[in-house]
């Protein structure tokens, strides 16, 4: 998986690399080093390189998690700048097995839910310069796809979802 990340195109051009996935696939941790493509006219981070960073994380461990009956997409995200960066920055994505049961409870009685994920981008001592929000949508996949037959619009697919933690 973390070759997969790292080599595929799209993520590859965010600057970013893959350094750890953990072996229960739960947790992903990020680099995004300083260098000339990741740096911006005034020499610190350039903000789409941080928030790109972020994109794909965590439906990919909902993903592993949840198993092919389950269909998984990035609905919204937002990013909060905090302070310029001028150094390398991390990204820690996890998913702990308590949120993995509620969502697998949530899609065997209402078929799908949302939920909203944070994620800090620190430098090596913890300072936080970027905080990202994603908004993921979750939904079991013959509901899904009935539901995508019926002709639901994208943004009203889960209308009825709940809010995540």
């Amino acid at each position: 998986m973390r070759a997969g990340f790292n080599l595929h195109p799209a993520f590859r051009a965010t600057g970013g690399r893959v350094t750890h996935i953990s072996p229960d696939f739960l947790h992903l941790r990020v680099r995004l080093p300083l260098v000339r493509r990741t740096r911006n006219i005034v020499g610190s981070m350039y903000g789409g390189s941080l928030f790109a960073i972020t994109d794909g994380a965590h439906p990919t461990l909902l993903m592993s998690a949840l198993g092919s009956g389950a269909i998984v997409w990035d609905k919204a995200a937002t990013i909060r700048y905090r302070k310029p960066a001028y150094q390398t920055l991390y990204a820690d994505f996890r998913i702990d097995r308590a949120d993995i049961a509620a969502i697998q409870a949530e899609l065997a009685g209402r078929h799908e839910t949302t939920r909203v994920y944070v994620v800090e981008l620190k430098d090596e001592h913890g300072v936080v310069y970027a905080v990202v929000e994603r908004t993921v949508y979750i939904a079991d996949k013959q509901f899904y796809k009935t539901k995508a037959r019926a002709g639901a619009p994208d943004d009203a697919r889960d209308s009825g979802a709940a809010p995540g933690p």
